[in-house]
């Protein structure tokens, strides 16, 4: 990282926001993630069990369909919270600076979920 990023980076710090944007959605959230957790387990028991391939395979879709949609509403809540955040930062170089590089880290995080 350089400079300016290391730097924006210790600005927002978890310690340093008093929440996330997915923070009023958290137990929703966490509610989704212990049910996809139980359907990895379920997958991992079809396995054990010699299931036939396609059900197994079908399970791992729904599985990755539910990720999908958390990873999506994470992303609308960084857009929603962290990016509008920057936004209205009042000191114009600042907020050009946070602009670009929240809007960087939702790039490189889309283009992680695409691989």
């Amino acid at each position: 990282m350089n400079g300016m990023e290391d730097a924006l980076l210790a600005h927002h710090t978890p310690a340093a926001d008093a929440s996330h944007g997915y923070t009023s959605n958290k137990d929703a959230y966490l509610r989704r993630l212990k049910r996809i957790e139980g359907q990895v387990r379920g997958i991992a028991r079809m396995v054990e069990e010699d299931k036939y391939c396609i059900d197994i395979l079908t399970q791992v879709a729904a599985v990755n369909k539910a990720l999908h949609a958390v990873s999506l509403g994470l992303m609308e809540e960084h857009i929603g919270h962290c990016v509008i955040g920057a936004a209205s930062e009042p000191d114009a170089v600042v907020r050009a600076e946070q602009l670009d590089f929240k809007v960087k880290e939702a790039t490189d995080a889309i283009g992680r979920l695409l691989r």
